[in-house]
This record gives C-alpha cells, sequence and structure tokens, in this order.
C-alpha cells in the first residue's frame, strides 16, 4: 500500500471537523488478523532499521515523529516495537515534561526547536509542543487568544521544518476511557508496573471531556499538507504498534534516502 493510501484511512485532512467519540477504538481491520500484524511489525521495523541507515548515510533528510495522546496510551510501548531494532546511532527520542524556569523564560517553541532531528536523524517526540494547546487549554494557564495564535505560530513552525527537509509524521494514539482506567488500574495492582502509577493522572482523567475536546481543536486546526495528523485507535497494543510501524516505514520509503556515491573508486582499493 502506498502512503497516500494509507493516509486516507487514518490521517484528518485539513479542514476536517472530527468528533473523537465516534471511533472505534478497537477496531483492527487494517490487518486480518493479530499474527499478521505482529508479522507486518517485525517485517516494517527491520525495514525501518535499513531505512534509517540510508538516511543516515545521505545525511540529507530527516524524519520528526510526534506522539501524542492521554494517559496510559501506550507512547513509550509504541517507541520500543518500532523502532527497536533501529541503530541508535541516527536516532533520538525526547520527552517534553513541565516547563522549566528557563524554558518559560523564553517562547512556547524555545526548548522543541532545539531538539528537531539534525540532517540524517530520526527524532521521535514523548509529548511535544501540544502541549501548550492542549494542557494549557484545559487548565486556562494562559489567555484564549495566546492559544488561538499559538495554533499559527506552530503551523508555521512546522512548515519551516518541512521546508528544511524535516518530514513530520504526527500521531494521536487514541485510546478510550473505560481501555485508559484498565491500564490505570494495572499499574496499581501490578507491583513491576506501580512506578508508572501517579496520582495527578487521576485528577487529569477527571477532565477527559475537556482533553478530547482540545484534542479534537488541535487535530483541526493543525492537521496540514506538510505535518499531518493521524489518528490511530489504540485499545489493541499489537494492532497500534503495527500500524505505526507501517506509516513510519512508508513515510521513510516515500522520502526514498539513497547511499550516497563513493568518492573513491572501490575497484582500485585492496586492503592489506
Amino acid at each position: 500500500m502506498s502512503l497516500k493510501k494509507f493516509a486516507k484511512m487514518f490521517s484528518v485532512e485539513p479542514g476536517t471537523k472530527l468528533d473523537l467519540s465516534k471511533n472505534d477504538l478497537r477496531d483492527t481491520s487494517y490487518f486480518e488478523s493479530r499474527d499478521e500484524a505482529e508479522r507486518s511489525l517485525r517485517e516494517d521495523a527491520e525495514a525501518i532499521d535499513e531505512l534509517q541507515d540510508r538516511l543516515f548515510a545521505e545525511g540529507k533528510q530527516s524524519l520528526l515523529l510526534v506522539l501524542q495522546a492521554t494517559d496510559a496510551a501506550g507512547k513509550d510501548g509504541t517507541i520500543r516495537k518500532v523502532f527497536g531494532p533501529v541503530d541508535p546511532l541516527g536516532l533520538r527520542a525526547h520527552s517534553f515534561k513541565k516547563p522549566t524556569p528557563e524554558e518559560l523564560s523564553h517562547d512556547f517553541l524555545w526548548r522543541v526547536h532545539k531538539k528537531v532531528p539534525a540532517k540524517g536523524e530520526i527524532a521521535i517526540f514523548n509529548r511535544s509542543h501540544y502541549e501548550d494547546v492542549l494542557v494549557v487549554r484545559v487548565h486556562g494557564l494562559v489567555d484564549d487568544d495566546v492559544i488561538e495564535a499559538r495554533y499559527d505560530q506552530i503551523n508555521s513552525f512546522e512548515q519551516l521544518l518541512s521546508s528544511n527537509d524535516t518530514r513530520i509524521i504526527k500521531v494521536f494514539l487514541q485510546v478510550s476511557k473505560e481501555e485508559q482506567r484498565e491500564r490505570l488500574q494495572e499499574r496499581v495492582d501490578i507491583p513491576a508496573k506501580r512506578w508508572k502509577f501517579n496520582q495527578g493522572d487521576l485528577e487529569e482523567r477527571k477532565l477527559w471531556d475537556q482533553y478530547m475536546q482540545a484534542f479534537e481543536i488541535a487535530l483541526e486546526r493543525c492537521s496540514t499538507a506538510w505535518a499531518p495528523w493521524y489518528v490511530i485507535p489504540a485499545d489493541r497494543n499489537w494492532y497500534r504498534n503495527a500500524v505505526v510501524a507501517r506509516l513510519v516505514r512508508l513515510t521513510l520509503e516515500d522520502m526514498d534516502p539513497k547511499y550516497p556515491e563513493p568518492d573513491f573508486d572501490p575497484k582500485g582499493i585492496k586492503v592489506k
């Protein structure tokens, strides 16, 4: 399947009006079975590793993957499964947490711009600059007119990256409220997972409807031709991982990185 056909299934078309509550988050129709999805994940992860090697060697393009989700949707697990085989030399992952005093003294994109991928690299944002139109909006941390301006500023920032050969994929891993409840409860019940539990997540969960509205607005306002949003059903981990891996692979194939030609004649060199 081409990237264009894939995009029609999962991407948010610019100008689309969203209602996330209508999405079937247990849908697994892209793959015929779990076995097929897991086989596809393995094959795509291996292909991503090879494509990343070409991307790094070429040194002319970069890829930025933005992952956004509610708590317990599986951002960390997705990164591990999709990029596990990839050479870490050209791969970086960044997690954006509560801004520091220094970061707050600059514009909201300052800390983000420093972490975008260099040419030849893949960078993964585990949360991102979108926190500044999601959490900030839900908790009313800045005035509405500031948030409204940020959507346009984000689009301009991403267009700047795109025009400088950074391909951008933005993925919203959408998990249902009931599935989130089960996963948060697992973090309480299973000793090995208790380190993940944060009681603040329970307070954020009370704001579920407000967060869904904030996501809808952000996806509607910031899905563009140069930086599209993809909505991936995330109630089934195996399906989520396989779909994201396919998206990354198709995007890298569309970028078509190539090994550079050597600046020497390999036929004339004999290593002794």
